[in-house]
């Protein structure tokens, strides 16, 4: 038997890697390095083609007990994210460029894993089938796929990345390193701003120009994902939004144990540290406009910018109508989707639905896997809508657990449920 995955991206890397643990041959099928979108910059797999973290790494936060879960059933990628870590307080966050050769290097030399660059325009007719090409899945494929799906319509939402700034182009003598809003260790280059500074920022950012929608998408306002507002947005919602979002300077002082009125955070992008990612700056301004606007910031003033914000769209599909808890579609057995084409949202939730689909069965409802498996799958969802992992989508703890005690609660009851699971399935290879 000969398995195919299409598209080797989060999701996509995961699933081949796991199918072939297990003694399946895969075929793994994506476009690059022949050709890319325009969210793609480099030709090795799993992309990371915006530089926020993988989120927590503590089990008491949801991603975390994910990674965690993870880790556990033997996934390769964040196998892959641990060894290309660099400093995020308690976040993981990874080189991009040796994390995506990584997971490029352990696909390309396993020996049941062959790959096929090419663009796919129709869905492969062999089964198994892991289709996983992503939010951005080109056109002809992506109506194939609607056809495949009995015509269902793609849902769709808006997305957006942060600017990349040279380390080097930053005022560190108006910028001091310090935690995650007094969390962690010092690993965020801090940029503080006073009130006027901030109110200057506030209003050129709700005045700027915004640059067109690409591929058509041509709808205002669109409809944005909430967890990943574009900073212009988020300034139009109120005065204060933005202090209490990506500026907010709680826990954040200087040498001289001086507080500011805002403050803006730049994560490291690389190992080397010589770029750094703007926190919370994903925008849909035009280039000039954007460094127009954080010029603002005293420590951006001069400022080198290696990538400027983009805005695209994500493509998704009307999973809970169409999918089960396993990821597998109800009316074509054998055949799976996973990733953000699913409706996951984030890069730890894509790792964990190719991992689910390629075991081809879903983990108990009280693990972050399973939960993440219950929501995309559930039918009696009205308004489906992309979702990260977050206690939330668990069933509840016991009555008798305390408020303060209730993630911890959640957490150890899922790595236990998993535990019990690997015991008794004996999925691990």
């Amino acid at each position: 038997m000969t398995a195919v995955v299409a598209g080797a991206g989060l999701a996509g890397s995961e699933a081949a890697w796991q199918l072939a643990e297990r003694g399946v041959d895969v075929t793994l099928c994506d476009m690059k390095p022949a050709s890319r979108t325009r969210a793609h910059h480099s030709p090795h797999f799993c992309e990371l083609c915006c530089s926020n973290s993988l989120r927590g790494n503590h089990i008491t936060a949801a991603p975390g007990l994910l990674k965690e879960e993870l880790r556990r059933v033997g996934s390769m990628v964040v196998e892959c994210a641990d060894a290309s870590a660099v400093p995020a307080g308690s976040a993981l966050a990874v080189d991009r460029e040796a994390f995506s050769l990584a997971v490029t290097q352990r696909l390309l030399s396993h020996p049941r894993i062959t790959v096929v660059c090419e663009e796919l325009t129709r869905l492969p007719p062999q089964r198994p089938l892991i289709v996983a090409t992503g939010p951005l899945t080109s056109g002809a494929l992506a109506r194939d796929i609607s056809s495949f799906l009995g015509g269902a319509e793609f849902l769709h939402f808006h997305d957006a990345a942060a600017p990349l700034v040279a380390a080097e182009s930053v005022d560190m003598t108006k910028a001091y390193f310090g935690s995650r809003h007094g969390k962690g260790q010092d690993d965020y280059l801090n940029c503080p701003m006073d009130k006027e500074c901030y109110k200057a920022l506030r209003q050129a950012l709700c005045e700027a120009e915004r640059a067109p929608l690409s591929h058509g998408d041509g709808e205002e306002p669109p409809a944005f994902f909430e967890g990943c507002l574009p900073v212009e947005e988020m300034a139009r919602r109120g005065e204060d939004t933005l202090r209490f979002g990506p500026l907010r300077p709680i826990g954040l002082r200087d040498g001289a144990g001086r507080s500011a009125y805002a403050v803006a955070q730049l994560r490291r992008d690389n190992a080397a540290g010589s770029v750094y990612n703007l926190v919370g700056f994903q925008t849909r301004l035009t280039f000039a406009r954007q460094k127009r606007a954080f010029s603002l910031i005293p420590a951006l003033a001069n400022a080198e910018y290696l990538r400027f914000g983009v805005m695209h769209r994500n493509t998704y599909i009307d999973s809970p109508r169409l999918l089960t808890s396993s990821f597998e579609v109800r009316a074509a057995p054998g055949v799976y989707f996973a990733g953000q084409l699913t409706g996951v949202e984030g890069y730890v939730e894509s790792i964990a639905s190719g991992l689910t689909a390629a075991l081809g069965k879903p983990f108990p409802e009280d693990t972050a896997l399973g939960a993440l498996g219950r929501y995309i799958s559930d039918p009696r969802a009205e308004d489906f809508q992309p979702m990260n992992i977050n206690f939330g989508l668990f069933p509840p703890p016991p009555p008798h657990v305390p408020k303060h005690a209730k993630k911890q609660a959640l957490a150890e009851r899922a790595l236990m449920s998993l535990g019990r699971y690997l015991d008794e399935e004996m999925i691990l290879p």
